[in-house]
C-alpha cells in the first residue's frame, strides 16, 4: 500500500450547503474503496449550521477531520472577471495548502466520487519535488462550442487527444517549457502536493501582490497553473476523470479504469436520472450520474439501518426532491441542469432558461462579465482576507 506509515491526507472544501451531498458521497466512496487516510474538510463561516451538523455526524463514520477557515478573496482594488459568480468562493481552495503537519496531501473537489482505491495516487509522492504539484490537464476540446472559451480551445490542442489506452494511464502528456499554451493548463479538481510553510507563504505573497488575479476566469485553477508553471507533473486521466471524457475522449476512457470521477458542470444530486436513462446538462450523462445515485442509495441505506435519521434528513434537503418539483434553493439551481443560465453572475429567470434551452450550449453562452464587488462572507471590506493560518470497486 502506497505510503504505509507516512502522514498522508486528503482535503476538500465546502462553502455552500448545496455541495453537502457531494462531500458526503466523496467521503463515503473513499472509505468504501479502502482508503487509509483522513479527509480534511475545510469549511467557511457561511456554511449553514445544519450542513456543519451533518458533517459532524458523518466524521466518525467516514474518517473526516473538520477544519473551519475564512474565505480567501482578492484585494479590493482587483476587479475579477469570472465565468460565473459561483466560482467566486473557489479562491478559498488555496487554503488547503496550509496544512504543513502532513507530508503529502491530495486535494479532491466536493463534486467527485471514488470508484477504485484512490490511495494509489500517493505512490507518485516520492518523485514529486517539494515545491511542485501533480495534477491533470484541463480538457480544452470545447466540442460544445462554448462562446466563453478561447479560440485555441480545440480538440487538436487538447493534451488528451494525442494519447490512447492503455498508455494514457501511465504516460500522460507532459508539459514542457516549449509546449503549446493549452498543455500548460491544469484542472484543479484534484492535485497532489507537499504542504509546507514556505510553499504557503510563497503562494500568499503571489496572491497579495500579483495583478493577474483580474485576468483569471477560473480563480483557483488559473492561479495554480500560473503559480506552478513549469512546476507541475501530469497524472493519468483516471485520477480526475471528467464526466465529459466519457464521450469526448473515447480514445482513453474505460469505465473500469476510473479511479476518481469528476462531476463537472451540473451536479448529479440536483436531478434524478430519468427512466429513459437521460441526465446531465446536455442529456449525455445518464450512466455516470447513475453511478453517483447508486452510491448515494447505498450510503442512505447504511444510515437508515444505523438509525442515523438526523443526517439523512439534513442531506435530503440538498438533493433532488424526487417528486418532479424543482428545488427552489438558488444555490441548488445554480449547479443544476440549467447551470448555463447562471453565467454572467446572475440567477436564472424563466426567460433566460427559455433562451438558454434554444441555443443548445451547455456552458455560459456570452462573454463573462465582471463579478460584482460585494462583501463576501468573511470579507472585511478593506483588502484581501488573507491570513497565514486559517481558523484553523468498479463503477456500479
Amino acid at each position: 500500500m502506497a505510503g504505509l506509515g507516512k502522514k498522508y491526507a486528503y482535503t476538500t472544501l465546502i462553502t455552500k450547503a448545496s455541495y453537502l451531498a457531494g462531500v458526503v458521497i466523496l467521503a463515503h466512496t473513499l472509505k468504501k474503496q479502502g482508503s487509509l487516510y483522513p479527509l480534511i474538510v475545510y469549511y467557511t463561516d457561511g456554511l449553514k449550521k445544519d450542513a456543519i451538523r451533518a458533517l459532524e455526524l458523518e466524521a466518525p463514520k467516514t474518517n473526516l477531520i473538520l477544519r473551519p477557515c475564512e474565505l480567501l478573496l482578492p484585494r479590493a482594488d482587483i476587479e475579477v472577471t469570472l465565468i460565473a459568480e459561483r466560482f467566486g468562493d473557489t479562491w478559498t481552495k488555496l487554503r488547503v495548502f496550509d496544512c504543513p503537519e502532513y507530508e503529502t496531501v491530495c486535494y479532491l473537489d466536493a463534486d467527485m466520487a471514488i470508484f477504485r482505491n484512490m490511495d494509489s495516487v500517493f505512490s507518485k509522492a516520492d518523485q514529486l519535488p517539494h515545491d511542485w504539484i501533480a495534477a491533470n490537464h484541463a480538457c480544452v476540446c470545447n466540442l460544445d462550442h462554448d462562446a466563453w472559451a478561447p479560440g485555441e480551445w480545440t480538440k487538436e490542442n487538447c493534451a488528451y487527444t494525442p494519447v490512447s489506452h492503455p498508455d494514457a494511464l501511465t504516460h500522460p502528456t507532459q508539459a514542457t517549457p516549449d509546449s503549446r499554451p493549452t498543455y500548460h493548463l491544469l484542472n484543479s479538481g484534484m492535485f497532489l502536493y507537499h504542504p509546507s510553510k514556505e510553499l504557503w507563504d510563497g503562494m500568499l505573497d503571489f496572491f497579495n501582490t500579483t495583478h493577474k488575479l483580474g485576468t483569471y476566469k477560473f480563480p483557483d485553477q488559473d492561479f495554480l497553473a500560473d503559480f506552478f508553471r513549469n512546476r507541475w507533473q501530469s497524472l493519468g486521466w483516471q485520477y480526475n476523470a471528467l464526466k465529459t471524457m466519457h464521450y469526448w475522449h473515447t480514445n482513453i476512457w474505460r469505465d473500469d479504469e476510473v479511479v476518481c470521477l469528476h462531476y463537472i458542470v451540473d451536479k448529479p444530486w440536483t436531478a434524478r436520472v430519468g427512466e429513459d436513462g437521460v441526465a446531465g446538462y446536455k442529456g449525455r450523462d445518464g450512466e455516470t450520474h447513475t453511478w453517483w445515485w447508486n452510491n448515494y442509495a447505498e450510503w442512505a441505506k447504511q444510515r437508515q439501518n444505523g438509525g442515523s435519521d438526523e443526517v439523512l434528513r439534513i442531506v435530503n434537503q440538498y438533493l433532488d426532491r424526487g417528486d418532479g418539483t424543482e428545488n427552489s434553493d438558488p444555490d441548488m439551481r445554480a449547479i443544476g441542469n440549467k447551470v448555463q443560465a447562471f453565467a454572467n453572475n446572475k440567477a436564472a429567470t424563466s426567460q433566460q432558461e427559455d433562451d438558454s434551452s434554444k441555443d443548445g450550449v451547455g456552458h455560459p453562452t456570452e462573454n463573462a462579465l465582471p463579478a460584482h464587488r460585494h462583501r463576501g462572507l468573511g470579507e472585511r471590506g478593506h483588502g484581501a482576507v488573507v491570513h497565514p493560518r486559517g481558523r484553523g470497486q468498479m463503477p456500479p
